[in-house]
């Protein structure tokens, strides 16, 4: 059994008996995660860091909870560079898988594959703007539980269809807030389209700030007869989803 807790924004930690995997782990500054969320609690365990692209909403936390777990953190390698140089800088060394889109990834029980997204990737540094590699949706399992597809932050594009027919998800993260990605009407079609087979259907990176204008209620509404496939997960509470 997985247990999968919605952390605020595009976080999410999905947990599989020993193993546990955070995604897009932006805690501090989180006004979701810090209004219920309990730091300790959240990232006690922590095996592996799944990093969708490097924008600091979904950096966040990475370097201080690798530090403080050894959890391995897998990102695109771009990306990855600039943490080993912030890294060096803490004076420590994490333990990196770095990838690119397409590439997947074995390490234990985890397995992590890199697919398309549509969005930006980088970050304003004091000498300017710093990009940081490609942006990426993630695919992540563990051991023989259900496969998750975490969108990160993307548009629509036709070649999620080729997503759905090669991997076939168990469990779909689709952004909603608007302006920066899908809203929810685009993120409804590209379900209906795309992922209809999906078990599991999450909402994310909506309600976090005012410019994120997407509700859950609008999805639910525009998803239609798939809207039952939408678990009521509020932030720091756990779904638990059977193989």
């Amino acid at each position: 059994m997985m247990d999968i807790t919605w952390l605020g924004h595009s976080a999410f930690s999905l947990q599989q008996g020993a193993s546990k995997v955070l995604i897009d782990p932006f805690l501090t500054g989180n006004p979701v995660f810090e209004k219920g969320g309990d730091r300790i609690a959240t990232i006690a365990g922590t095996t592996a860091i799944v990093i969708t692209h490097g924008h600091m909403d979904h950096v966040g936390d990475a370097l201080a909870i690798a530090q403080e777990t050894g959890a391995t953190i897998f990102c695109n390698w771009d990306l990855g560079q600039w943490l080993a140089g912030k890294a060096a800088a803490m004076g420590f060394s994490p333990a990196f898988e770095l990838m690119n889109t397409g590439g997947c990834v074995e390490r234990g029980d985890i397995k992590v594959r890199l697919v398309r997204a549509d969005h930006s990737s980088g970050l304003m540094e004091e000498g300017g703007f710093t990009t940081l590699g490609s942006a990426n949706g993630a695919l992540v399992t563990i051991g023989q539980g259900p496969s998750v597809y975490h969108m990160g932050d993307t548009d629509i594009f036709g070649d999620m269809e080729l997503i759905a027919r090669r991997f076939a998800p168990d469990i779909v993260i689709a952004p909603i807030g608007d302006r920066f990605t899908m809203g929810p009407t685009d993120a409804a079609y590209a379900i209906r389209t795309y992922f209809d087979a999906a078990r599991i259907i999450i909402p994310c990176h909506f309600g976090t700030f005012g410019l994120l204008t997407g509700t859950r209620e609008a999805f639910l509404e525009a998803l239609g007869p798939l809207a039952c496939r939408v678990p009521d997960l509020a932030p720091h509470h756990s779904a638990r989803i059977s193989p």
